[in-house]
């Protein structure tokens, strides 16, 4: 008896594992503000892996370089917004908004994305697939109507964090006519 016991124990403990892992928008959110904050660069070319060629873009080669800020997150608007400026000074140049649907009880974790694709997806925080190195956002189908849509959209935000969080793996998957598109843009960052 003694034995089944401890088996039961054992096996629920080892399944309700995972709830303990996930990320809850108010935690991640906080989290992101740390962790997220200051400038970055781009990784050296050869560290670039599926990238969509952002060394080879001439706007963002002539002004980049290899020291300048590849993305850059700030906090403003009092501590409520999480703001991402990615390729700064460049043709290229996105924002996303990271920001609480509610700022005291942050029931979900939200963000706007102003994308050189002329359009602005939103997106909300994905608990489920979120840990503290890996922060996943989903395109909000509730809330934004480009993402139910055949235009080519950012339909996913996942941002990786490696190396005692001072590099940073952004990827931005794109759909188009209701399905993944082949097409990414994938970028790799170091900590300035």
């Amino acid at each position: 008896m003694k034995r089944l016991i401890s088996t039961i124990v054992s096996v629920t403990i080892i399944s309700s594992a995972p709830l303990f892992a996930q990320m809850q928008p108010k935690e991640a959110f906080e989290y992101m503000k740390e962790v997220l904050k200051g400038e970055w660069k781009l990784s050296p070319k050869e560290k670039q892996i599926g990238t969509t060629g952002a060394h080879e873009h001439p706007a963002v080669k002539r002004l980049l370089g290899t020291d300048k800020t590849g993305v850059a997150y700030k906090v403003i608007a009092r501590d409520s917004t999480l703001q991402e400026d990615l390729l700064p000074n460049t043709m290229k140049q996105m924002v996303t908004m990271y920001h609480c649907d509610d700022f005291n009880e942050c029931n979900e974790l939200l963000a706007t994305h102003y994308c050189a694709k002329r359009n602005q997806p939103s997106f909300i925080f994905n608990t489920k697939e979120s840990t503290k190195e890996r922060l996943v956002f989903d395109c909000d189908m509730e809330r934004s109507e480009v993402c139910d849509s055949d235009e080519a959209h950012v339909h996913k935000i996942i941002l990786e964090l490696s190396n005692n969080n001072n590099h940073l793996k952004s990827s931005y998957i794109v759909w188009k006519d209701g399905e993944r598109a082949s097409h990414h843009s994938i970028y790799h960052f170091d900590r300035k």
